[in-house]
């Protein structure tokens, strides 16, 4: 089973970019759907974008559309979420997840396997 860890989260000023990264062990990540999720404070963890094995991206979330992009570093084993023109409402805690059967992808978590333990996004002036 993959072990996934994400890194870049941090306090930025509205307007500014971030680009969270997950990197994963014990397996190649080009394998799977790797998604990425998040949850604010109160609500429910809700799904942002995802990568299918084909290359095929997906942003779930209307209000990041535009403004987020998933994408894949084989050599690295990695997944990237670059964010642009953040707002506070994008403030949540970001999680990744990998999903077998990666030719397609979802917004469900439960048919997400492996999770990161999440990274901090603080969008505030």
């Amino acid at each position: 089973q993959l072990q996934l860890v994400e890194s870049g989260g941090a306090l930025v000023q509205p307007g500014g970019s971030l680009r969270l990264s997950c990197a994963a062990s014990g397996g190649t990540l080009d394998y799977y759907a790797v998604g990425w999720f998040r949850q604010a404070p109160g609500k429910e963890r809700g799904a942002v974008s995802c990568i299918s094995t084909r290359g095929a991206s997906l942003n779930y979330a209307d209000s990041v559309k535009g403004r987020f992009t998933i994408s894949r570093d084989s050599a690295e084993n990695r997944v990237y979420l670059q964010m642009n023109s953040l707002k506070a409402e994008d403030t949540a805690v970001y999680y990744c997840a990998s999903k077998r059967l990666g030719y397609s992808c979802s917004s469900y978590a439960a048919d997400f396997d492996s999770w990161g333990q999440g990274t901090q996004v603080t969008v505030s002036s």
